[in-house]
């Protein structure tokens, strides 16, 4: 075997990560109005599945620009409510830390779980607005389901997370503007990429719930690529 065969597996591991990067500039470039990260998120998320799944398109920044234009509103919608909530629990934090005693513990075990049940729905929203063909309402019903039905995928993808901001902050001051630059690189693009493992198992879990419980007669968004079909006929 050739080592650089187009077909072989350091070539292709490269051209994955090629388009990591460009999923990552493109993520960047799509959040500086930072309403606009909602729909950048789905957009990111929706291609580097396509990376872990090998269907990607041929042209990775018409496949990125036509999901992020597809997903804007209701991802930018969703955004806005996810951020309303970040604010509260950075609200509901600072109050916690003017207590003091025992009550400021018990309350900072409230805060710690709420934050864990929120980040765990939170990491499904957008990789299920982009991949599935439903009204918002339905995309959080999904997502928080997904957290709770595929628990250890929630907890991988928890795991790839929190290992990537442990390794940013790991450097310390001295190191930062090397952290901002290789999340400006890659960053973003390679968490998506290695959450997305635990995200395909994790919808291939809610794929066979629904076989189970919904009649065989009915729609399935999942028939075919994550639902990417149905996103097209919709749009």
């Amino acid at each position: 075997m050739k080592i650089f065969d187009p077909e072989g597996p350091l070539m292709t591991a490269l051209a994955k990560l090629s388009d990591a990067v460009f999923c990552n500039i493109m993520f960047c470039l799509c959040s500086l109005p930072i309403f606009t990260i909602g729909a950048a998120l789905a957009a990111l998320y929706d291609c580097t599945m396509s990376i872990v799944e090998d269907t990607e398109k041929p042209s990775m920044f018409k496949q990125y620009w036509t999901s992020f234009r597809k997903n804007f509103k209701q991802a930018t919608l969703l955004w806005l409510i996810c951020l309303g909530v970040i604010l509260i629990l950075a609200a509901y934090s600072a109050a916690v830390g003017t207590l003091g005693g025992g009550l400021r513990k018990t309350y900072q075990v409230v805060f710690f779980l709420l934050a864990f049940l929120f980040l765990a729905g939170f990491q499904y929203v957008f990789p299920v607005q982009a991949l599935m063909d439903l009204p918002m309402k339905d995309v959080l019903k999904t997502a928080w389901f997904l957290s709770a039905a595929a628990f250890p995928c929630t907890l991988g993808a928890l795991a790839v997370l929190a290992a990537a901001l442990f390794l940013s902050v790991l450097p310390g001051q001295s190191g930062i503007n090397m952290t901002v630059f290789l999340w400006a690189v890659i960053g973003f693009g390679l968490t998506a990429y290695l959450q997305c493992f635990f995200f395909r198992m994790a919808f291939r879990r809610l794929k066979r719930i629904r076989r189970e419980k919904e009649p065989e007669e009915l729609p399935d968004p999942w028939e075919t690529d994550f639902g990417e079909d149905s996103k097209d006929e919709k749009n």
